[in-house]
C-alpha cells in the first residue's frame, strides 16, 4: 500500500503526466477537500479532481511545503 500523506501546497508527482507542452509529471496541490485541485508546474493550468482519482493516479511527494498563510 502506498503512502498518502500529502498536504496542501506539496508538490507531487503523478503517474500520467499532463498532456501540455511541458510533458510535466509534477503537481502543486493547491486545494485539499472532498475534491483536489492540483497546479501542474509545466503550464500553471490547474485540475480539479475528486479524491478516489487523485489517490489512484498519485505517486509520490517530491517537497514538502510548509502552509503558507
Amino acid at each position: 500500500m502506498k503512502d498518502l500523506n500529502y498536504a496542501l501546497y506539496d508538490i507531487v508527482e503523478m503517474k500520467k503526466e499532463h498532456p501540455c507542452k511541458a510533458r510535466s509529471k509534477r503537481f502543486q496541490i493547491v486545494r485539499v477537500g472532498a475534491d483536489i485541485k492540483i497546479k501542474c508546474l509545466g503550464c500553471g493550468n490547474t485540475i480539479m479532481l475528486s479524491r478516489d482519482s487523485f489517490n489512484k493516479s498519485f505517486k509520490k511527494v517530491i517537497e514538502h511545503k510548509e502552509d503558507i498563510i
